[in-house]
């Protein structure tokens, strides 16, 4: 009869867990001990184990216009609504962008939503701009719903697409529109956002092109325990198809959903936020997720003592001061850092901090 020891050692030998030991990981292991396990695998994949990294970023919404109507988002709005809707302008960016530089960052997370009328020139045009302008800075852009709703709009594949956005200077792509990746969840949270398949094909796409990703998780809605482990089984499987010497996804990050103000609270779903309940999905990432290296903290939604422990538990990476953060806030995330207090909580937890650049490279 398998045992937990018998997983935990598969997870340590980099055996690829099937979803019912994934589940028995989740349902029956001890937190403590599972803490444990994880924080092991943690210290025998990372290239230095008493470091933990962190990062100096922008997160710039290229438009809140979007036709997803996703009910956990507060931030879009319809493009009907003349009066809320925007794009920023290259004016604006520049601003932001040598306010950040002026900061120590060198990364503009690129973000906004499905504009029924931005197109691939729009983001070639913007790309070539910024990069022109800023040529140090790397792109961390869109995500993999937003480049299948640009490919439809523009009668590309997603192949295409992803190939002129890079040619034009996207340097990486982020997890966003994740969320869960089970179609019955998808279905009722994100009606008309790209599917889990689509979201699938596009990082398998950028993954062939050995463009670097990241990969997320919100939970804490109406997921069962299940479909989490069902979401993560769906990103290591992506993960071990990545070719040889590919970058693949460099980082997962899982998030707690913040329903405040959100379509989602007005049906009846609240967050419910469980320290406890996070440190089991991190030690649990940890350990299916073995052939990702990075897990990271998410102290944005969890706060920082929350965080602080999930770098005993698996997670290596304390993530970026966020300069500017307008999607998770705006539903209830009120947890800041600036780089002094980001080091600070890292070595109040133990560890020596190390800022870093999109691929985990000291700087």
């Amino acid at each position: 009869m398998l045992t937990l020891k018998d997983i935990y050692r598969k997870s340590h030998d980099g055996g690829l867990l099937t979803f019912e030991e994934a589940c028995m990981l989740y349902d029956k292991a001890p937190l403590a001990e599972l803490a444990e396990e994880a924080d092991l695998l943690r210290r025998s994949v990372v290239a230095d184990p008493d470091v933990v990294t962190w990062q100096i970023d922008r997160n710039v919404n290229t438009t809140n216009v979007c036709t997803s109507g996703c009910l956990f988002c507060n931030f879009h709005c319809k493009p009907h609504q003349t009066d809320r809707h925007f794009i920023t302008t290259i004016e604006q960016y520049c601003a932001k962008i040598e306010r950040m530089i002026e900061l120590g960052g060198d990364q503009l997370l690129l973000q906004g939503g499905m504009h029924p009328k931005l197109g691939i020139e729009f983001y070639e045009e913007l790309f070539r701009e910024l990069k022109s302008r800023y040529p140090n800075i790397r792109l961390h852009a869109l995500g993999a719903p937003e480049v299948a709703h640009i490919a439809k709009i523009s009668g590309l594949t997603t192949q295409k697409t992803l190939e002129r956005l890079v040619s034009a200077g996207l340097d990486s792509l982020p997890g966003a529109g994740a969320e869960i990746l089970v179609p019955r969840v998808r279905k009722i949270i994100s009606p008309a956002k790209p599917s889990v398949e689509q979201w699938v094909e596009v990082m398998h796409e950028a993954h062939l092109m050995n463009l670097p990703t990241s990969a997320t998780m919100m939970y804490g809605h109406i997921e069962t325990a299940h479909e989490r482990v069902e979401h993560l089984i769906r990103i290591r499987d992506l993960q071990a198809a990545v070719p040889a010497g590919n970058y693949g996804f460099i980082a997962f990050i899982p998030w707690i959903f913040c329903s405040t103000g959100t379509q989602l609270e007005s049906r009846g779903v609240v967050s419910h936020f469980s320290a406890l309940e996070y440190i089991r999905i991190i030690a649990t990432a940890r350990l299916v997720l073995n052939n990702i290296r990075n897990i990271q903290a998410s102290w944005l939604t969890v706060g920082k003592k929350t965080a602080q422990t999930a770098l005993h538990s698996g997670a290596n990476d304390f993530g970026s001061i966020m300069i500017e953060e307008n999607v998770v806030s705006s539903a209830g995330a009120d947890n800041h850092f600036d780089a002094e207090g980001i080091q600070q909580a890292i070595r109040e937890a133990g560890f020596t901090p190390r800022l870093r650049d999109q691929l985990y490279r000291y700087r």
